[in-house]
């Protein structure tokens, strides 16, 4: 065979060699793009900025020495001008309508302050002369924070409904209900160490 004609053979196979190796890495840039850029575990890459789940705010603090205070003195606020007072949707209620408590709390301060308004800092009490009728945390399973911002001059408001029921410390059963028939009863709000002047209703 001469020289020139193994050159030619030589050639032409080195030429077929490179356009395998061409339609290979062909093939692999088109299954890598048909796959998806998946992981070589199988998984598959979730989207930029996908969110593996829904948005979950603020957690409550597991130390009760962290827990904000209802009104913190350290950005400004005086805590003698945060009020707390107690209303009622009605005055007289007639029977089987159930009173709506509200706790209002307003900031008198010239700064925003930040309040704990969570159901750890709060308690709707009413009460009948010297009988303690019912408490929001006689059987409140999951005491919460819920910090609030509220600016100079605005208030905050926490509705209510109580059921004409009656509680006792400890969430013991009671089978008595509240009186009615124009009884008159006292609503009282508490946030912390903060509470209301008294809101008096009557049930018939």
């Amino acid at each position: 065979m001469s020289p020139v004609y193994r050159r030619r053979r030589l050639f032409v196979g080195a030429a077929l060699l490179l356009v395998i190796a061409v339609a290979i890495g062909g093939f692999a840039a088109v299954s890598s793009v048909l796959n998806g850029g998946q992981s070589g575990s199988g998984g598959v890459t979730s989207p930029a900025g996908q969110e593996s789940g829904p948005a979950v705010g603020p957690q409550p603090t597991a130390s009760p020495s962290a827990t904000p205070s209802a009104t913190p003195e350290g950005n400004g606020c005086e805590r003698n001008l945060v009020t707390v007072t107690a209303a009622t949707d009605k005055t007289v209620y007639a029977a089987g309508e159930n009173p709506l408590l509200t706790l209002k709390v307003t900031n008198g301060n010239r700064v925003p302050c930040e309040i704990n308004m969570g159901t750890s800092q709060m308690e709707f009490l009413v009460t009948s002369g010297s009988d303690r009728i019912f408490s929001s945390t006689d059987c409140q399973a999951d005491a919460t924070d819920l910090v609030k911002t509220i600016a100079p001059g605005q208030s905050e408001t926490a509705n209510f409904p109580w059921q004409r029921n009656r509680t006792v410390q400890g969430c013991t059963p009671i089978d008595a209900k509240p009186g009615a028939g124009g009884a008159y009863y006292v609503f009282t709000a508490r946030l912390a160490d903060k509470t209301s002047p008294k809101a008096v209703f009557q049930l018939d």
